[in-house]
């Protein structure tokens, strides 16, 4: 690790510059300069390596065998076939293991090696998408209900998110530099209004949701907008701050925290709220416990009154009371929803995210054919979804069947077959790329999830929508707490068992077993079963009755204003 800390990395990189060009072109190894995986970030990559062969290759005396992870930044998930075809051209051309959709509607690409970096990022770039602050301490990929069933609704939210993301971009040209070959004008870092030269104490995430969906998990946000929709159009948005799933095993003082609903805003007022909570989480954020840097710890620190009080302070607009909302469901409906314009919408399950030709599968060859079937259709978007699957939208009646056969020729209609438990199941990346991972999540899913399911069977509830989740590790990308059933990552082969939480998004759930393998876990959740199946009301869903029967404890977020 580097001797400095992430702060003086920030301060003293030039706007995020730091030696990365440097490091690109250096030859002798296949990484980049220590200060300078801090930086990388900021530009949408982590510099990981293959955990699988890092024991062996140290035997022979050899590097750890890096690559690049590169993040886009596609806010809300929408791309054109057009840019669908460029995308995968560059999975299938510079990384490994295709396409890989991220739980903020982002696409990931793994397995890109150092000297191909630049040639990716401009790729990418040409399909005019991008890759600045996808990672890093800066507001991250903008997240946006997909939303298959209120065409309107959804272009509203997408062009509000796509103009805050646009708004919280880092203000240095350093990435156009870097990657673009942009010309640099003047030798000093630009100046940026909203960052400064630290940018954030951590990263920033915001979502958009449009009850009564809350595919976002908006209340996992830092900073969450609610639509508040009144006869198919938003008239405005309540406002939720404070959320955050990561925390450390065995450190009381981190954990997962449901937003507060602060009040309600006119759609005219979110860039400006957007722009003070980001800003005073900029000036009160922790930047000396890097764990405790979140917005959430901030909002617990010093008070949710007394922030909301300066957000309303630096922008002049006062929240008025929440308006009443609710949220049924916080997972995707799959099939085709009529989009009551004439066109329609295929949701898609691509389980973990992963579209690529493989055991099998020819996701990545079928979605290639649908894309290249659209390609010439107006209107149409592929839409990447907060739970990891894909929507296709806007599709005229009369291509309909042509997709449903492509769908069919490929095998992407695996919703059709699939347990109410395999559609409701996500997982992050975990092993072998991610550095953070303590135990498998992405590959060890489809197992784990054929296992459940034979218990669901012998106990009479294998039509039970339970919503699972994986994490690697406690960071919980996948959202583990707001799962009815977790595995969270304590070590290779052990998990933290979490239950209880509902399927809207709005309680967390509780540790049950800590430390478990997976014949423990089967043994706890059996037993579980056991007693749903016996005492469950009717329509009862499985978190809920855990915590109504007691075995675990309420962590619902208080909704008064839930209609």
């Amino acid at each position: 690790m580097s001797a400095h800390s992430v702060e003086d990395i920030k301060k003293a990189s030039r706007g995020l510059r730091g030696s990365l060009v440097e490091s690109l072109a250096d030859p002798i190894t296949g990484a980049l300069a220590e200060d300078d995986t801090t930086l990388i970030k900021y530009h949408g990559s982590y510099q990981q390596d293959d955990r699988d062969v890092r024991d062996e290759r140290r035997q022979q005396k050899l590097e750890p065998a890096y690559s690049f992870m590169i993040r886009t930044r596609t806010p809300g998930g929408v791309v054109s076939p057009a840019q669908w075809l460029q995308l995968d051209a560059i999975a299938t051309t510079f990384a490994e293991r295709g396409l890989r959709i991220t739980t903020r509607q982002a696409f990931q690409y793994h397995g890109v090696i150092k000297r191909e970096l630049k040639a990716t990022m401009q790729a990418i770039n040409a399909a005019l998408v991008d890759t600045l602050a996808a990672c890093g301490d800066v507001n991250r990929n903008v997240a946006v209900a997909a939303n298959p069933v209120q065409p309107e609704v959804h272009a509203e939210l997408f062009a509000l998110a796509t103009a805050v993301s646009e708004h919280l971009l880092p203000a240095t040209r350093a990435y156009y530099e870097i990657w673009l070959d942009d010309e640099r004008v003047g030798g000093d870092a630009e100046a940026d209004r909203i960052y400064g030269e630290a940018y954030l104490p951590r990263k920033f995430k915001i979502g958009f949701a449009a009850p009564p969906l809350n595919d976002v998990d908006v209340f996992a946000q830092d900073l969450g907008f609610i639509a508040v929709i009144e006869d198919g159009v938003i008239v405005g948005y309540n406002v939720s701050i404070g959320g955050g799933m990561g925390a450390t095993h065995g450190d009381p003082e981190t954990y997962p925290r449901l937003a507060d609903v602060v009040g309600y805003i006119a759609p005219e007022h979110v860039i400006a709220i957007a722009e003070a909570v980001v800003t005073t989480q900029r000036d009160w954020g922790n930047r000396t416990v890097r764990k405790r840097a979140r917005l959430k710890y901030t909002i617990d620190d010093r008070g949710l009154d007394a922030f909301k009080a300066e957000v309303e302070r630096r922008t002049g607009v006062t929240f008025g009371p929440a308006r009443a909302f609710r949220f049924d469901h916080n997972g995707d409906r799959f099939g085709w929803t009529d989009a009551g314009d004439g066109r329609a919408h295929l949701t898609l399950r691509i389980l973990s995210g992963r579209i690529w030709d493989r055991d099998g599968l020819r996701h990545q060859s079928g979605m290639r054919a649908i894309a290249h079937a659209l390609l010439e259709t107006d209107g149409v978007q592929l839409r990447l979804t907060p739970n990891q699957n894909l929507v296709i939208a806007n599709v005229p009646a009369e291509q309909r069947a042509r997709i449903d056969e492509l769908v069919a020729e490929y095998g992407l209609d695996t919703h059709v077959a699939a347990s109410p438990l395999r559609l409701a199941s996500l997982a992050c990346v975990a092993l072998p790329t991610c550095g953070l991972a303590m135990a498998e999540a992405e590959r060890y899913l489809d197992t784990f999830v054929a296992k459940f399911d034979r218990l669901l069977e012998q106990h009479g509830l294998r039509e039970q929508p339970i919503h699972l989740r994986l994490s690697g590790c406690p960071n919980g990308c996948s959202r583990p707490y707001l799962a009815e059933v977790a595995l969270v990552g304590k070590a290779p082969g052990r998990y933290n068992l979490m239950v209880g939480a509902d399927h809207r998004g709005q309680r967390l759930n509780t540790l049950y077993r800590e430390n478990v393998d997976e014949p423990a876990i089967l043994e706890a959740l059996d037993a579980l079963l056991a007693r749903y199946a016996a005492e469950r009301e009717t329509d009862e869903h499985f978190g809920d009755y855990l915590v109504r029967a007691g075995v675990v404890r309420d962590r619902r977020i208080p909704l008064e204003v839930a209609a």
